[in-house]
C-alpha cells in the first residue's frame, strides 16, 4: 500500500495551560521524531505550521542541517526523514499544498488527548486511507488543537488511550501509534 497520508503538526491555533488560544514553541524532538516516524510508514510529507516568524527560521534551520548540511553528510537515514518536513504559515497552507500533490482536497482529521463525542475510530480511518483517497492528520502542540480546529476538520479521531487515567503523551509519541495504528502490520 502507497497511503496519501500527511501529517500537519500545528503549532497555532493551540490550547495553552488556562485553554487560552495561543501559539507554541517549535521542538527540535517532534520535528525529527514525527519525520522518522512518517518515514517509516509511508508518510507523504509533514507540515509544521507556525505563524511565528523566528520559529519558521528555526524550524527551517534545523531541516536544512539535517536535509543540505553536515547532518545530512554523516546521517543519511536522518536526512531521508527531515526532507518530509515543509514549513508552513498556518493549517490553510498545508491544505492547499496537500490538495496540489494529490489533485483534491484531503480528508482532514484532527487529534486530540480528550474523548470527544463522535468521534471516528481508527478502522474507519485506516479504511478511508485504504481507498487512496488523500488524508491530513493534523496535530497539536502545547496543550492541543484549539477547538477552531476541531470544527474545520472532517473528524475528530479518538484519542490514544492508554491502561490508566493519565493520558498526556508527547505529540511525537501519539503520532507514531496512530500511524501504527493505520498502517502498521497489526492494523
Amino acid at each position: 500500500m502507497n497511503p496519501r497520508l500527511y501529517l500537519c503538526l500545528l503549532h497555532h491555533p493551540v490550547k495553552g495551560r488556562a485553554g487560552e488560544t495561543i501559539a507554541s514553541a517549535v521542538t527540535n524532538l517532534d520535528l525529527h521524531d514525527m519525520a522518522r516516524a512518517g518515514a517509516t510508514y509511508g508518510v507523504r510529507r509533514l507540515y509544521v505550521a507556525t505563524p511565528l516568524e523566528n520559529q519558521a527560521v528555526l524550524c527551517r534551520r534545523i531541516v536544512a542541517h539535517w536535509t543540505t548540511g553536515r547532518g545530512g553528510e554523516s546521517n543519511p537515514s536522518r536526512k531521508k526523514a527531515l526532507e518530509l518536513v515543509t514549513v508552513c504559515a498556518d493549517l490553510d497552507a498545508a491544505l492547499g499544498d496537500v490538495a496540489r500533490d494529490a489533485g483534491e482536497r484531503p480528508f482532514v482529521a484532527a487529534t486530540g488527548a480528550a474523548a470527544r463525542a463522535g468521534a471516528m475510530g481508527y478502522g474507519e480511518l485506516r479504511d478511508i486511507v485504504r481507498t487512496g483517497s488523500p488524508v491530513l492528520l493534523v496535530f497539536g502542540t502545547a496543550w492541543g488543537l484549539a477547538e477552531e480546529v476541531f470544527g474545520r476538520a472532517d473528524a475528530a479521531l479518538a484519542p490514544v488511550r492508554g491502561v490508566g487515567e493519565y493520558n498526556h503523551l508527547s505529540v511525537r509519541s501519539a503520532a507514531s501509534i496512530i500511524l501504527d495504528r493505520l498502517l502498521g502490520e497489526g492494523g
